[in-house]
């Protein structure tokens, strides 16, 4: 359908589809029959995105990430995987918020999100452009260790042979790849005083 090929893989809000329904006698039945038919997926109430039978295009579980919960931005072991830091397959996606952490179940998977400070939240985020079509908001590789550092709510890391075992044997890093990243970027999450002492452990560790 022309309508809907035109969004190409980037969700779209209720208003948004049906106003480019316009066409059709009732543009509310139309989204349930498109609903129905699999040619457009419910994310969450009001939110869809077309399905890649339409579109002819593979579907971005990043993206629609970014769509269904913001602000947030991919992380934690879903920018590992991506970054290939870590040698799980990751099914759930993983993004970190400003706002309440919330789980969603959709066709296209899982997605959770995690709470962090809003001062915290804008350090480290990178723009990853797909095919010159559509972007989605990552983690740096540094930012993506650090907010891992804080989702162990229940394990503090006090030197730096702790952080060490940590990185090498809870998460299966490799050190000597990640000894090259900015650490600045790890400067600026201490700064805001969160998980302060992990932190300090963690950039040590990669300035030795």
């Amino acid at each position: 359908m022309k309508e809907l090929t035109k969004f190409g893989v980037i969700p779209i809000d209720y208003n948004t589809l049906a106003t480019a329904l316009t066409g059709y006698k009732s543009p509310k039945d139309k989204i349930s029959l498109l609903e129905n038919n699999g040619s457009i997926i419910r994310l969450k109430k009001g939110l869809f995105v077309v399905s890649s039978e339409i579109s002819k295009q593979t579907l971005s579980r990043e993206l629609v990430a970014n769509h269904l919960y913001g602000p947030s931005y991919i992380s934690l072991e879903s920018a590992l995987s991506f970054y290939g830091l870590i040698p799980e397959k990751v099914y759930t996606v993983r993004s970190v918020t400003t706002k309440r952490a919330r789980r969603f179940a959709t066709q296209l998977g899982n997605f959770e999100y995690m709470t962090i400070p809003t001062d915290y939240y804008s350090i480290g985020i990178r723009q990853e452009v797909v095919n010159n079509e559509y972007v989605y908001l990552i983690a740096s590789p540094e930012k993506a260790i650090c907010d891992m550092i804080l989702s162990t709510r229940n394990y503090r890391i006090q030197s730096i042979k702790a952080m060490q075992f940590f990185l090498e044997e809870d998460l299966r890093i490799d050190l000597s790849v990640i000894r090259t990243y900015n650490t600045d970027i790890i400067k600026s999450c201490i700064e805001t005083g969160i998980k302060k002492t992990e932190l300090a452990q963690l950039l040590e560790l990669l300035e030795q």
